[in-house]
């Protein structure tokens, strides 16, 4: 069974910085996408930024510019470098996997880390 294991949430002042780390153990596959989720409270879970086995990215419009998604392949590991954060950023924060072609793929989660940004 794949598993993903979340890590770097926390408590953070507004226009402060937030690292976001999510390993994946079990059988990967070479086509995949790893991201990021994002659930507010009272709201419905919105993706935050995905990026495939290639490096190809993507990410919500309310995001870009202020955080980066990145991969050490070597260990199956995603990251969400958070910068400038606003309130509207918090929520608990999802990491998910996509095994396999987008088209194809089965989707795993992770169980979620919690990101407060205080005003």
């Amino acid at each position: 069974q794949v598993q993903l294991v979340e890590s770097g949430g926390g408590l953070v002042q507004a226009g402060g910085s937030l690292r976001l780390s999510c390993a994946a153990n079990g059988n990967i596959f070479s086509i995949h996408t790893m991201g990021w989720y994002r659930q507010a409270p009272g709201k419905q879970r919105e993706l935050v930024a995905t990026q495939n086995n290639e490096g190809r990215t993507n990410y919500a419009d309310s995001v870009k510019g202020r955080f980066t998604i990145s991969r050490d392949n070597a260990k199956n590991t995603v990251y969400l470098q958070m910068t400038s954060l606003e309130p509207e950023d918090r929520g608990v924060y999802y990491c998910k996997l996509r095994n396999g072609p987008d088209w194809a793929g089965r989707d795993y989660w992770g169980q979620g880390t919690q990101v407060t940004v205080s005003s």
